[in-house]
């Protein structure tokens, strides 16, 4: 059996961890119990990005058709997923002006042939009625991959790589902006285009994804 066509067996459906109260208001992270506004990591080194909520835990459940959309031509799949972040991001919805895909660079975005990250930022702004920003961030350098890299390396390597065009910075300033992706890792890309954002004038950047690792593990993508 297959779970309405998308890929996934009923038995992989029910075993995709879906994030839900109590969670951390900084990251997103899933909390055991109750434990406050925001957990150890994020009152030791707040983030530039204001808030962050994620769909889902990023995990052997969730990979395969996480994979299966970014890089496997599945753009059918945008319009389940940005119905998760909908619902997973509603409180940062509810406060934002406006919505931006984080960027790919170009050279990477013709081998691919689209941007997951707009695909679901896309269906997003216009089921909740909010401004879409597609050009809002360019990548400025093309990066490495991110994956096996470090914290410290994926800040490294995303360092400078984004910036608001001098055609957009009207379009960003005073606005909240809520900044879409398919995947949190470190937070190190997400943050990057949040320095973007915020020397360009946004009043503040929330981040929503598809997915989130756990801070124990390092993404494999």
């Amino acid at each position: 059996m297959r779970s309405q066509g998308l890929g996934l067996s009923a038995d992989a459906w029910s075993r995709v961890t879906f994030i839900a109260e109590p969670l951390c208001d900084g990251c997103g992270s899933p909390f055991e119990y109750d434990l406050g506004a925001r957990c150890a990591a994020c009152l030791a080194r707040p983030r530039l990005f204001t808030r962050a909520r994620a769909a889902v835990l990023y995990d052997d459940a969730s990979r395969d058709l996480i994979l299966k959309f970014k890089h496997a031509d599945r753009t059918d799949l945008a319009g389940l997923l940005a119905g998760w972040l909908g619902r997973a991001a509603g409180d940062l919805i509810a406060e934002a002006d406006a919505v931006a895909p984080v960027p790919l660079h170009a050279g990477r975005l013709l081998a691919r042939r689209y941007n997951q990250a707009a695909e679901l930022a896309r269906p997003l702004a216009r089921r909740h009625r909010l401004v879409y920003l597609p050009d809002a961030l360019r990548r400025a350098r093309a990066t490495a991959s991110q994956a096996g890299k470090s914290a410290s390396g994926r800040r490294r390597n995303v360092a400078g790589a984004f910036r608001v065009p001098d055609g957009q910075k009207r379009r960003v300033e005073g606005r909240a902006i809520l900044l879409v992706d398919d995947v949190l890792t470190t937070g190190a890309t997400a943050e990057a285009c949040a320095r973007a954002l915020l020397r360009a004038g946004a009043a503040r950047v929330d981040l929503a994804v598809v997915a989130k690792v756990r801070e124990t593990e390092t993404a494999s993508i």
